[in-house]
Parts: structure tokens; C-alpha cells; sequence
């Protein structure tokens, strides 16, 4: 789970149980003053019932009966029983509602004057009236409908009102949250095309900001702007001395051709020996060049070039190069049908290196001097493969490849340098294009996505 996840989850059950917590105070609050408002209602009627049955002569059971019918204060479900001060029923209203009273319940108003409960959907309340000195005793049960029907209601726009200040709360929480991590995703962003081919760029900050992502970027370009410096300083000594290596070995090579041409007989093996050694280091000298020169490019610079002409001066060379090499070359048929596909803005000259080192090692390498070389589309995208057949490289062979100076277990009689394929991959990546390599049924494939 990310940090503006987690903030949003804890921030939205903080702020809904707190809003929880209040909605359940006022529920409860008006349930209780429901009751207590019932209650005063219930004692109100049971006091009037009681007086106007005692203190107005002109008022019997019968008119009294008619009144409680008619009384604009009728409670649903209503019951009312008066009683003497010897237990006696002297009263009890029209409706047909039982109320479940004992002799117990009459002492209980005898001795503490009144009491409230509550029996299934009814509640009771029991009151004990001094008239003229005699104690009369009055019960009614009714069913505050009304009072709950508002609880009902209540506690139905408490609940809608939680879950929609729940959805608000966690919306505005995210968006806030999300809004104040935009800096720290971008900081990510910009981290992760920090490589060895832009080791110099640097994390966008405010110098005025307090912003800890801001203070964060500067002290984090600071470091980088130590590790570029040390950085340069160990890719200029590896050029300056490649410099200085390559002048002696022009004029040793210069020396041995001349003397191969001025001498040439078949026996003058040392010096063909030599020029080789020669021509391999050289070789060696002009790659650690290649890798150490600042290939920061912007592809706006480039013309656009086919790959397929690149592809064609690169097997040209070879084939003069190496006299038994077989290519098999082939093309998509969707791609020759549409031959804007095969133009990208590059190098023509660091893709046919590119192209060169991929087709030269699949030859060195391949157990019948055949590669196939393919150009092909996939999902709007075009692709460069090679393949040859060849023995396996070693385990997990894709972690040591592009490794300058690493070299498989197929390679142990073979001479090479073991950093073709690292400038390949320095050279494709410089353009944003990516190379995959994969091993099955005993071919090598090299997969170029541009």
C-alpha cells in the first residue's frame, strides 16, 4: 500500500469514527428525550383522566369514555385503568388494547408514586394520585408512533448522511493527499532516467522553497553533481590514456603493413600475427572510446534514416569481411508494404555499429556460420531480429551480456573482447530503443524494439 493510501485510509477512519462517534451521541440523545417527552405526555393524560373523573360531577364513565375517544391528544394504541385506593378498577377506556397490570404493580405505586416501563411495542407508565385524601391509582399504555417514527427518520439521515461524508471525506482526503505528492512522484519520475548515459541531469527545485521534497531534490542534485564529477574524471583519464595508447599503435600498424607490402611471402607469419594482435587492441582502444564518450543525444538532431539501408551497409561490410558468412535476410510483408514504418531519427553510423557487432558476434558464434536477420512489426512497433545456432551461454546468460568484458562459456575458444554487445546496448539505449535477448531450442535470438 503507497504512503498517500495509507494517509487517505487512516485520515477517512479517523474523521468517519469521529463523525460516527457524534451521529450515535445524538441519536441517542433524542431517543432518550423521545422517552422522557412520552413519558410527560402518558402523565399528563393519566393526571387528567383521574380529575375530570373525580372532580367534575357532570362527567360519568360514559362522557368520559366519549372524551378520550374524541381528545385531540388520542394516543395510538391507547389504555388507560384508574383505580381505587383498595385496588379497585373504577375506570377503563374504549380500547381494546389489554394492558398486563398486577397487584404488584399497584403496591410498587403505592409505595414509590409512579413507574415507566416498557412491554413489546408499548410503553406503560404508572401513577399514583392523592384526590380529596384518598389515593387513586392510574396506568396507561400507549405506543408513541409518532415520537419514533421521527427516531426512525433521524437515525435514516444519520446513516445516508456517514456514508456520504465518508465518500467525501476519502475523495477530498485522496485528491488532497495526491495533489500534495504530485512533487515527490515527479522526484521519482526524474530519479529513474538518471542512468549512465545522463548521469548529469538534475531534479527540478525551488531555490526559495522550504518544501521538503524541494530541499530533498537539492541536496540529492548536490550529490549528484560530487558523483558526476568524480564520474568525468575517471571517463576523461580512460580517454586521454586510449588517446595516448592509439598514436604508438597507428604508427607500430603503419610499420607492419609497409613491411608486409615491401616482403610478402606466405611465410612471414609473424608479422600477419602481429598486425592482428595489432588490429585487436586497436579495436579494443576505439571501444573503450566509444563507451566512455558523453552520448547524450536528443533525437530531434538526427535526420530520419531507414533501418533497412543501415542494415544493408552493415552485412555489405561483413560478407567483404568474413568470405563464408551465410545471412538469410528477410522482411515482413506488413512492413515492406508500408515503408514509412522503417524510418527513425538516429545515427546511421552508431546503428550500423550496432547492427555490425550483433550480425559479427551471431557469425563468431553460431555452430554453421548462418544468421538469420529479420525486420518485423508487432503492435505498431518495429523490430530488428537476429538469430543463429549455437550451444547455450551459461545460466541466467541475460545477466552477464551486456556486462563489458563478460563473456559466456561458449566463448572460451573464441577471441573477442566481451564488450561488443555492451556498446550495443549503450548505443540503443542512447536512442531510447531496447534490445532483449533469448535462448530456446538452441538458438540465440537478439530482439531490437525501436
Amino acid at each position: 500500500m503507497t504512503i498517500k493510501h495509507k494517509i487517505t485510509l487512516y485520515s477517512s477512519l479517523f474523521f468517519s469514527g469521529f463523525y460516527a462517534l457524534i451521529a450515535f451521541f445524538i441519536v441517542l440523545s433524542f431517543s432518550l428525550f423521545r422517552a422522557e417527552e412520552f413519558k410527560e405526555r402518558l402523565n399528563e393524560k393519566a393526571l387528567t383522566t383521574i380529575r375530570l373523573l373525580l372532580d367534575v360531577k357532570e362527567v360519568d364513565n360514559d362522557l368520559l369514555k366519549i372524551i378520550d375517544e374524541n381528545s385531540i391528544h388520542q394516543l395510538y394504541e391507547e389504555k388507560t385503568l384508574v383505580f381505587d385506593e383498595y385496588f379497585n378498577l373504577i375506570y377503563s377506556s374504549l380500547d381494546d388494547t389489554k394492558i398486563n397490570w398486577k397487584r404488584d404493580d399497584l403496591l410498587f405505586l403505592k409505595k414509590h408514586g409512579n413507574f415507566f416501563k416498557k412491554e413489546g411495542k408499548n410503553e406503560i407508565y404508572g401513577i399514583g394520585h392523592l384526590n380529596k385524601g384518598k389515593l387513586f391509582y392510574a396506568i396507561i399504555s400507549a405506543n408513541d408512533n409518532y415520537g419514533k417514527s421521527k427516531l426512525r427518520y433521524l437515525t435514516t439521515v444519520i446513516i445516508i448522511s456517514f456514508i456520504i461524508f465518508l465518500l467525501a471525506t476519502w475523495i477530498f482526503t485522496y485528491t488532497l493527499i495526491k495533489k500534495q505528492l504530485n512533487p515527490l512522484n515527479d522526484f521519482h519520475k526524474e530519479i529513474s532516467l538518471i542512468n549512465d548515459l545522463h548521469i548529469e541531469r538534475q531534479l527540478p527545485s525551488d531555490e526559495n522553497s522550504q518544501n521538503e521534497i524541494d530541499l530533498l531534490s537539492k541536496e540529492f542534485n548536490l550529490m549528484m553533481k560530487r558523483i558526476t564529477e568524480v564520474y568525468n574524471l575517471q571517463k576523461d583519464f580512460t580517454a586521454h590514456v586510449s588517446h595516448e595508447l592509439r598514436t604508438p599503435l597507428l604508427k607500430l600498424s603503419v610499420q607492419i603493413e609497409n613491411q608486409l607490402l615491401e616482403k610478402y611471402n606466405g611465410e612471414n607469419i609473424f608479422l600477419k600475427n602481429m598486425m592482428k594482435e595489432i588490429c585487436q587492441l586497436n579495436d579494443l582502444i576505439n571501444s573503450l572510446l566509444l563507451l566512455t564518450q558523453n552520448n547524450q543525444t536528443n533525437n530531434q538532431e538526427y535526420e530520419p534514416i531507414r533501418i533497412d539501408d543501415v542494415l544493408y551497409n552493415a552485412i555489405e561490410k561483413i560478407t567483404q569481411e568474413y568470405k563464408d558468412i551465410s545471412i538469410e535476410y528477410s522482411i515482413e510483408e506488413s512492413v515492406a508494404e508500408s515503408p514509412e514504418i522503417l524510418e527513425i531519427k538516429s545515427s546511421s553510423n552508431l546503428l550500423e555499429i550496432t547492427f555490425s557487432n550483433l550480425i559479427k558476434n551471431a557469425y563468431l558464434y553460431s555452430e554453421n556460420k548462418k544468421v538469420q536477420v529479420k525486420i518485423l512489426q508487432e503492435n505498431n512497433r518495429l523490430m530488428l531480429c537476429i538469430i543463429n545456432k549455437g550451444s547455450i551461454i551459461a545460466e541466467n546468460a541475460e545477466d552477464i551480456l551486456f556486462k563489458p568484458f563478460r563473456r559466456g562459456t561458449n566463448a572460451v575458444d573464441s577471441k573477442g573482447l566481451g564488450i561488443g554487445l555492451t556498446i550495443v546496448k549503450r548505443i540503443l539505449a542512447n536512442f531510447g530503443f531496447s534490445i532483449i535477448y533469448h535462448f530456446s531450442e538452441g538458438k540465440h535470438k537478439f530482439l531490437i524494439k525501436f
